[in-house]
C-alpha cells in the first residue's frame, strides 16, 4: 500500500478538521463546507489507496505457469 498516498489522505483530514473548526469559530460558513470537502477528499484518497492495496495483493497471488499455456494456479 502507498504509505505517501496514506500519509496525503491523512493530511486532507486534518487540514479539513482545522478549516471546519476555524470556520465555525468565526462563523465562517464558506471554510466550514471546504474543510468538509478536504475531509470526503481524504476519505476517498483513503478507500482508493486501500483499494489499489487490495487489487496489488491479488495480482501477487496469481501465478501465470508460461510452459503449460499461461493458465492461472488454482487457489
Amino acid at each position: 500500500m502507498g504509505l505517501g498516498e496514506k500519509f496525503d489522505a491523512a493530511k486532507d483530514k486534518v487540514t479539513g478538521k482545522a478549516k471546519e473548526a476555524f470556520g465555525k469559530a468565526t462563523d465562517d460558513n464558506s471554510m466550514v463546507v471546504e474543510g468538509k470537502a478536504d475531509q470526503v477528499k481524504g476519505t476517498v484518497k483513503d478507500k482508493v489507496a486501500d483499494l489499489k492495496a487490495h487489487l496489488h495483493e491479488d495480482a501477487d497471488r496469481r501465478h501465470v505457469d508460461d510452459t503449460e499455456g499461461g493458465a492461472a494456479r488454482p487457489e
